[in-house]
């Protein structure tokens, strides 16, 4: 068990100062593994790359795996090329690819001439694809054997090479031409049930298979219509790797975590507090120093009509209020459009078509809301026109924020420009802008029988 006088990343910095190697691989064994993300976090950039070298390359590998992408990118160029691609080794072909992804050209080349040439020339060859298509998300660990090649050929050869397939998830087979084609597909349980002599031509199943370039969307519409785990991947009509269904999924909930970050304004990207200091501080600033300006132009409307604000100061509740539903509103349309033209239900040439569709929403939510606090406002004022002024304000704001939530996404897509990161930020601008407007304004107009309210 570890001390309980120091604090276990201190206990870990301490071992890895000594080098002592059999304490780190007691320590790894000890630990339950959710701890581990923590621990190597409170670790500076050296101690990590110094713990890789102390450590065996597949405990390295396992280590690596807890520390993001961007972050274990930077560990690895600072470790010796041999080191490095031993650690590489033990990975997945696609973290492989990844990982090299992340690094700069003199270091990727040196790793990759430490490896294999066959494992080298893998990698690259994933290492050029997207990250959101299927060759950015497929494997290369899969068992592929001629169609001639009999089930006895097939066992002796799975256990032969065992250590090779210890690692991989084994659940079928892919029967391949003598070009590399995709011939078919088998379950390991049917072969290993079927006669030793008999040949997979005779036994495999016709495949369903994806394109190496078919989009996140289009993986994900596969999985939903065919029960698969895996399914394979072809280019050039060539069997090339494989996808899993939990790499899509995984895939996809990335990019709505993004894309929900985005929308609000939050672009800091992979940041976690072991950066440095002023690489944090350089990428928040380059939204929130963009925001002040955003905020001072929505602030404005309320100086304009400074007089009125003073003269009824019961306005200065329902401001925030609403702006704040017009833009919970506004932010359901942007997640709608920003959904559909990810999956081509909707296009940029579509924005008169989604207005009109969001503008009948928008007048039914805006009359109930409306009405809502509109009650809220008379109840606790006692005067119908702060109700009438507020409920109005909320009502039209309602309108105005569906409308640019729905069709901003599309004017920017048009545009060439991310719909998720810069919709949400506008939106947020203009609906508050419209809401001190449209209730500031208002209560001008009604200002005689607002005042004492």
């Amino acid at each position: 068990m570890h001390s309980d006088a120091i604090r276990p990343w201190e206990e870990l910095a301490e071992l890895i100062a000594k080098k002592d190697a059999a304490g780190l691989e007691s320590f790894w064994r000890e630990l339950p593994p959710e701890e581990a993300p923590r621990i190597l976090d409170r670790l500076s950039g050296e101690d990590r790359a110094r713990l890789l070298e102390l450590m065996d390359a597949e405990q390295s590998a396992i280590l690596v795996e807890y520390i993001p992408e961007h972050s274990a990118g930077e560990i690895i160029e600072k470790l010796p090329a041999s080191n490095a691609a031993a650690i590489l080794h033990e990975l997945p072909s696609d973290e492989q690819a990844d990982l090299i992804n992340e690094l700069h050209a003199p270091e990727a080349r040196a790793i990759l001439a430490e490896m294999e040439p066959e494992e080298a020339r893998q990698v690259l060859q994933l290492s050029v694809y997207p990250g959101d298509v299927a060759g950015g998300l497929m494997i290369t660990e899969y068992v592929a054997y001629r169609a001639a090649v009999t089930v006895d050929a097939v066992i002796q050869d799975l256990r032969k090479n065992r250590a090779r397939y210890e690692d991989y998830n084994v659940l079928y087979m892919y029967v391949i031409d003598d070009v590399g084609g995709l011939a078919g597909v088998l379950r390991l349980r049917d072969a290993l049930l079927s006669p030793a002599r008999a040949a997979l031509a005779d036994l495999a199943h016709k495949s369903v298979s994806v394109g190496s370039r078919d989009s996140l969307e289009e993986l994900e519409a596969y999985f939903e219509r065919y029960p698969f785990l895996a399914l394979p991947v072809v280019e050039d009509d060539k069997l090339v790797g494989v996808v899993e269904r939990d790499a899509v999924q995984a895939a996809l909930a990335a990019r709505s975590e993004q894309a929900y970050r985005a929308s609000q304004g939050i672009v800091l990207g992979e940041e976690v507090r072991s950066m440095p200091v002023l690489v944090r501080t350089g990428r928040r600033l380059s939204w929130l120093s963009v925001n002040i300006v955003l905020n001072v132009a929505a602030a404005s409307v309320i100086a304009f009509f400074e007089d009125t604000l003073s003269a009824v100061i019961a306005l200065a509740v329902f401001l925030p209020i609403v702006s704040d539903m017009s833009g919970c509103s506004g932010n359901q349309a942007v997640a709608v459009s920003v959904r559909e033209l990810a999956l081509g239900i909707a296009r940029p040439g579509d924005v008169f078509r989604v207005w009109r569709q969001e503008v009948v929403v928008g007048l039914l939510n805006g009359v109930v809301l409306g009405l809502l606090i509109a009650a809220v406002a008379w109840g606790w004022r006692g005067s119908p026109y702060l109700g009438l002024v507020v409920g109005v304000a909320l009502a039209l704001n309602t309108v105005v924020a569906v409308s640019i939530g729905g069709m901003l996404p599309l004017v920017l897509k048009k545009a060439g420009r991310d719909p998720a990161l810069a919709s949400g930020p506008i939106l947020t601008t203009v609906t508050d802008m419209c809401g001190f407007f449209l209730v500031l304004g208002l209560a001008t107009l009604m200002l005689g029988k607002l005042v004492g309210a």
